[in-house]
């Protein structure tokens, strides 16, 4: 079967697993920005992160939470943090001093001046780690299948296990494929996110 034929013939099934893809790595993003500080202690556990094998970690969490979403959705919670937390750090020590001394001495308090006048500033860098976590965290997810999580690495698996099959190509390349796509798409939504949401003059 050609491979454009293949995706006429399952064009629904790569797009519920599509969904499952997208929805799984939006959960682990927004779990992840909901991370308070201290910067050092974070960011140092959240590096330490980063640096193990994304197969190991899964394989890992088998015993403590099993099969299925939910060690999935952990692991890529842990992959998520340090681009949100990284910038989020440098974005608010970005902040002309300055800026922050004039606001406090016209009698803004320390929460005042974070909701006012820091976060508004560093929020381009805050959004630009945003944006490389849900990347990174979308290509992840599709080793999540290996302990059965969803999404399109489902059919990735299925397609390199039945290598020397008719089908094989076309399940991993239209698992590949969707992946790019939501890549695309999430690009998208967060360069519109960008243009709504910072100001002109920072941007």
């Amino acid at each position: 079967m050609r491979f454009f034929d293949y995706l006429e013939a399952r064009w629904e099934g790569i797009l519920e697993r599509a969904v499952e893809h997208a929805v799984i790595t939006v959960v682990a993003v927004l779990i992840a920005t909901r991370t308070e500080r201290p910067r050092e202690l974070v960011l140092a556990v959240t590096s330490v992160f980063l640096t193990i094998p994304s197969l190991a970690l899964f394989g890992l969490f088998i015993p403590v939470f099993g099969l299925g979403t939910t060690p999935v959705v952990v692991a890529l919670v842990m992959y998520a943090l340090l681009p949100i937390v990284a910038n989020t750090v440098v974005g608010l020590r970005g902040v002309d001093p300055a800026i922050v001394e004039s606001a406090q001495g016209m009698g803004m308090g320390r929460v005042r001046r974070l909701v006012r006048i820091e976060l508004p500033l560093a929020w381009p860098v805050i959004l630009t780690g945003m944006r490389v976590s849900t990347l990174l965290t979308l290509g992840i997810a599709a080793i999540g299948a290996y302990i059965r999580g969803p999404g399109l690495g489902n059919d990735i698996f299925t397609g390199l296990a039945r290598i020397g099959s008719p089908i094989a190509i076309n399940l991993v390349l239209g698992g590949i494929l969707g992946v790019i796509v939501l890549a695309v798409l999430f690009d998208l939504v967060f360069f519109l996110l960008n243009r709504l949401t910072t100001s002109r003059g920072i941007r």
